[in-house]
């Protein structure tokens, strides 16, 4: 195998699973699967270096990612989570453990203490298992961003419905404000 920028890689197969499979030509079925050969074939014509492109190239792009963002099964592969392609992939609810964690900016507070987390352009409300995750993922809006600390046991008792993304994500229609508190 030869050696591949695997962070561009990754970013282009989070472009085709993720937000226009339409610019690959894939089809992706309602849970978010399209064949591994047509990724392959599609990649193959994006760069010359990707020409002989294989199936464990993307395995070992799921190998070394810090968070697991892609699932391959078989002939299949799809994106785990951050869909903004039109139409709802379908998710199997899952319970959730009793709290989890949404990193966003201070600007957003207001909207969100009116209508609750909204899934705003993605598909689902992304939730963190821990607050340091959560920090993380809030410094890509802000650069001192607001924790928010969700009650998922209690939303979920209440009819709030959670799916399990991967083993750091978390991801839910939406979460009313009753169910959500500053964290710290």
């Amino acid at each position: 195998m030869a050696r591949r920028d695997l962070t561009a890689l990754s970013r282009t197969l989070s472009h085709a699973l993720r937000h226009e499979p339409w610019l690959y030509e894939l089809e992706l079925d309602a849970e978010g699967w399209t064949p591994v050969e047509a990724l392959l074939a599609a990649l193959r014509g994006e760069r010359h270096d990707w020409a002989d492109l294989t199936t464990d190239d993307f395995a070992q792009v799921i190998a070394t990612s810090s968070k697991r963002r892609f699932d391959l099964a078989g002939d299949r592969i799809r994106a785990l989570y951050g869909h903004s392609v039109p139409g709802k992939l379908e998710r199997t609810a899952s319970t959730p453990p009793e709290r989890l964690y949404h990193g966003t900016s201070p600007t957003a507070l207001d909207a969100i203490r009116h209508a609750g987390l909204q899934p705003m352009r993605r598909q689902y409300v992304h939730l963190s298992h821990n607050p340091a995750d959560a920090i993380e993922v809030g410094r890509r809006k802000h650069r001192e961003p607001v924790i928010l600390r969700v009650n998922a046991a209690d939303a979920a008792k209440s009819g709030v419905a959670f799916y399990a993304g991967n083993d750091k994500v978390w991801l839910a229609d939406r979460v009313p404000w009753q169910f959500i508190a500053l964290d710290g």
